[in-house]
């Protein structure tokens, strides 16, 4: 039944999208109405963006593509044992499956969305679509554990394509004042792969081998290359030279933060922080090496937009909260709460079919309700539940843990989608691709300091402490609903230039 509920409302979503002559929007006055998309008073409000149909076939690109890059890494996360265990690999090597993918897409995110400003977005998107595909083929192809992970190194470049420039798509296809439901109809796809991957593996390695894990993508891969090619928006870059100097410092410089962040939970003090050490300095001479640059690959420009840096710091300390649960709460059911590994899986579901039911209803009010309020409210949910898991008793029902896990993503999806949609509108159209980069950047590092803390609170004191963790992240949440809270002393961006994108 509940499942079932679920699909309805799913289909509703896309039907919503789908829709060429009604849609529901706020006002003010009124609340919900009805309004008349082809009328000339609607008309004049939604001139940028694509035209309908191709504004339509452009958001199906775009939701397969999330789609395949979301299902890919759930998947993989639960495929690790049993591949390790068919290629004879250790699982300290064959954590590399992992930290290959990871750590392409987080040395390569920022210097990409700089390269879509300067040449266009679609001119990475579509490469990047073509090279995650291949690289699944060559994933499944790989015999030994050194091919698997050189093909998922190709995957990671795909994969940073694809992320480096979703956001800029995203305001590019959609109106402006369509934005916010874009980005909450986008974040309602990525929870529903992510609660589908995880069973979807299990079904998969019950009738077949691993690689098969793979080949999935690959109808899914060129379904997206097709549509995309064909629809995707394609605006024009600015075209001033490509400062490779400044993307080498970059890709060092977060390369070095974030593997040297998970080595010293992993290993210990001494390489994690040397590597640490050589990201900052990576960092201060990027900074030093584009002082006065109009279009700096580190976007210190978009940084000094007081509501863009309040929604980045909001994203950063949210994430951390969200990543020092989402690792800590697998232990506390299966080592503290005595639940198997199937049971852990469903009772983690109902959090990511919140944020899949919250996300497009907060992306909507987004249009017309101030994020720094949005975020706010959906933070302190966030919080509160988070509290709640800290507090379980030594046996609780399944009810009472679903519960819990279901208002978290419900807060969580509340806070996400008004926030993306503020961090991309507050930066100037032609930085649209620096801004997306920002955001992915931001999610990158609060989960990196999120599983960090985890890391090293386990080896510290073992896995018990696992409901100290969950309060921390509450703690964590409150502070993210205040930063987000702040953003309403702060002046809002002027409204978005009608933007008309230069079209093949």
């Amino acid at each position: 039944m509940v499942t079932a509920s679920f699909i309805f409302i799913v289909l509703r979503a896309v039907s919503a999208v789908a829709s060429g002559t009604l849609a529901v929007r706020w006002d003010a006055d009124h609340g919900l109405a009805a309004v008349n998309l082809q009328s000339t008073d609607y008309t004049h409000q939604a001139e940028d963006g694509l035209p309908i149909p191709r504004r339509y076939w452009s958001v199906v690109g775009i939701w397969l593509a999330l789609t395949m890059a979301v299902l890919d890494g759930a998947i993989a996360n639960v495929a690790l044992p049993v591949i390790a265990r068919q290629l004879g690999a250790s699982p300290a090597a064959s954590v590399w499956v992992i930290n290959a993918y990871q750590l392409t897409i987080t040395v390569l995110l920022l210097p990409l969305a700089a390269l879509g400003d300067r040449i266009g977005y679609k001119c990475i998107y579509i490469p990047g679509l073509a090279l995650f595909t291949l690289g699944s083929v060559g994933c499944a192809a790989g015999g030994t554990l050194d091919l698997l992970i050189a093909a998922r190194v190709f995957q990671g470049i795909g994969a940073a394509c694809i992320m480096s420039m979703n956001a800029a798509l995203v305001r590019a296809t959609y109106p402006a004042d369509m934005l916010g439901r874009g980005m909450g109809y986008n974040a309602m796809v990525i929870s529903v792969a992510a609660a589908v991957g995880p069973t979807l593996a299990a079904l998969i390695l019950s009738v077949a081998s691993w690689p098969w894990l793979f080949l999935i993508n690959l109808p899914v891969g060129i379904a997206a290359l097709i549509v995309g090619r064909k629809s995707l928006p394609d605006p024009h870059g600015h075209g001033h030279p490509f400062d490779w100097v400044s993307a080498t410092l970059s890709a060092v410089m977060m390369g070095c933060i974030v593997f040297g962040a998970e080595m010293f939970a992993r290993v210990g003090a001494g390489l994690g922080v040397g590597l640490i050490l050589a990201g900052l300095i990576a960092a201060a001479a990027l900074v030093w090496r584009e002082r006065g640059e109009k279009n700096p690959l580190m976007p210190v420009d978009l940084l000094r937009i007081p509501v863009f840096t309040l929604s980045i710091s909001t994203s950063v300390v949210s994430f951390a909260a969200q990543m020092l649960a989402y690792v800590a709460i697998p232990f506390l059911f299966q080592s503290v709460l005595g639940r198997s590994v199937f049971a852990t899986g469903l009772l983690m579901t109902p959090w990511p079919i919140a944020v899949g039911i919250a996300a497009p209803f907060a992306g909507r009010l987004a249009d017309r309700v101030n994020a720094g309020l949005l975020g706010g409210i959906g933070l302190a949910i966030f919080a509160v539940g988070l509290f709640f898991l800290s507090r379980l008793g030594p046996s609780p029902g399944d009810l009472d843990i679903a519960w819990r896990m279901a208002l978290c993503g419900f807060g969580f999806g509340i806070f996400q989608s008004p926030n993306n949609r503020t961090i991309v509108s507050a930066a100037p159209k032609p930085r649209s691709g620096a801004a997306g980069g920002m955001l992915a950047t931001a999610r990158l590092l609060g989960q990196t300091a999120g599983a960090v803390a985890v890391g090293v609170a386990f080896h510290l004191a073992g896995v018990h402490i696992t409901p100290t963790l969950l309060f921390a992240a509450s703690i964590a949440a409150l502070v993210a609903a205040g930063i987000s809270l702040l953003r309403l002393n702060v002046a809002p961006p002027g409204r978005v230039a009608v933007y008309r994108p230069i079209l093949d």
